[in-house]
């Protein structure tokens, strides 16, 4: 009965001591620090690739732009605004596959973290 702790650390942790509870509790810390930094990084790598792509849609709208100030007539106009429009559907569908799986491997990363850190 001497072993009987008062319901300190030991009956949270079970049967495991001070020691190891300080320990665990330690480790959890640092699984969710780690995750932390993880999901930051991930949130940054998603912002500079949407300021990349919206800098790309926009160079790609005024060089239709101008392609089409210097058309010679109408069919010329509906020939470029066709042939932008399709590719930035194009471009829009590749942009989306490409944050997400940015935002996958971000959350791949942040749980590799957290078990990582917690053993």
């Amino acid at each position: 009965m001497a072993e009987n702790n008062g319901g300190g650390a030991g009956a949270i942790g079970g049967d495991m001591g001070t020691g190891a509870f300080a320990d665990r509790m330690k480790g959890a810390g640092e699984a969710m620090q780690a995750t932390g930094q993880k999901m930051a990084e991930g949130g940054s790598q998603v912002t500079l690739k949407m300021l990349e792509q919206a800098e790309t849609n926009t160079r790609e709208a005024f060089a239709a732009m101008r392609s089409a100030a210097s058309a010679k007539d109408l069919g010329d106009v509906m020939r470029i605004q066709t042939e932008f429009l399709r590719e930035q559907g194009n471009r829009s569908m590749a942009q989306a596959r490409e944050i997400g799986e940015l935002i996958v491997q971000f959350g791949r990363d942040a749980v590799g973290a957290a078990r990582g850190s917690g053993n």
